[in-house]
């Protein structure tokens, strides 16, 4: 009886350890996608208020493309 309440306690730290583990992979995937938010929200808001110009050039043909993104923001908001 004795060894089978240890077997058991092996069994549940063992149970504890994974879902401790797997809750700081949650806490990081949550971090992480939050900072990755507030990356994208910094970008947006620049482009409402200023515009932001691409130039790339085409994997296939090599010319340049030129991507213009313009944001309509009122003054003072």
């Amino acid at each position: 009886m004795a060894k089978e309440n240890k077997d058991n306690t092996k069994k549940q730290s063992g149970h504890n350890e994974e879902l401790d583990k797997l809750q700081r992979r949650l806490d990081m995937l949550d971090r992480r996608l939050d900072d990755i938010d507030s990356m994208i929200s910094a970008v947006i808001e620049r482009v409402m208020s200023q515009g932001v110009n691409l130039q790339l050039s085409c994997p296939n043909c090599g010319k340049n493309v030129e991507v213009s993104l313009i944001g309509v923001k009122k003054p003072g908001i």
